[in-house]
């Protein structure tokens, strides 16, 4: 006959968990002997570590309590049925694993090479946060929804961004989304993107409710910018 702190010891369980198996009915609880001392037998410890080697294994503390009656036929189905739920469970854990490192990319996760390197260029050029999550948003519909095209705008934004004009210009017009609508400051930035924009061919065309939809999933608007469309047409 052994202590419940020895029954713990021999399972490797604390003596917590055998209490909570008492409580949920999978370990009989032994009554006290005459010092008032639970005793517990060696069949109480082979029962208390088949339940811990379950539960470790995933099995529902219902289900144990259902395998440590079965014969050796039902054990022997259950545990297969098990091991095939954990080979599953693997996979699935495997291909969370996969998507976590690829999470690790960043951007490149959602948007193409030439788009990832877009958005490093910006954040190298000091472009804020907001910038680059504003251009994020926009190339991940826009190469979603309109591949071809955005491929063709995409070449178009990285030759202009060789150009320092319009580095200044981007640069510009990143500080100003914050600037007020009668800002002094506008008038002369939306002379120079006009002036600039004047000398470069003409682009396709976008899909109008697809650019909306864009600019307003990423939430591409503010006074200061309709100020400077308006002050660029």
């Amino acid at each position: 006959m052994i202590t419940i702190g020895q029954l713990a010891r021999y399972a490797g369980v604390t003596i917590k968990a055998v209490r909570h198996y008492h409580k949920v009915g999978l370990l009989p609880e032994p009554e006290r002997d005459h010092s008032g001392y639970r005793r517990y037998t060696a069949q109480d410890a082979v029962d208390l570590v088949k339940i811990r080697t379950l539960a470790e294994a995933g099995v529902p503390l219902a289900r144990v309590q259902v395998l440590l009656v079965a014969d050796a036929d039902e054990f022997a189905a259950a545990i297969s049925e098990i091991d095939e739920a954990l080979r599953r469970r693997e996979e699935e854990i495997r291909q969370a694993r996969a998507r976590v490192v690829r999470l690790q990319a960043g951007d490149a996760l959602v948007l193409d090479p030439g788009a990832a390197a877009m958005l490093d260029l910006l954040r190298d050029l000091g472009v804020s946060d907001r910038g680059l999550r504003m251009e994020r948003e926009v190339w991940v519909l826009m190469q979603a929804v309109a591949p071809d095209e955005a491929a063709v705008w995409l070449a178009d934004k990285l030759e202009s961004l060789a150009d320092p004009e319009f580095q200044r210009i981007y640069l510009g017009y990143d500080e100003a989304f914050e600037f007020a609508p009668d800002d002094p400051r506008l008038p002369a930035l939306a002379k120079r993107a006009a002036a600039w924009l004047a000398g470069r061919p003409e682009m396709p065309v976008a899909d109008p409710e697809v650019t909306a939809l864009a600019m307003a999933a990423a939430g591409a608007s503010s006074p200061a910018w309709d100020a400077l469309s308006r002050a660029s047409a």
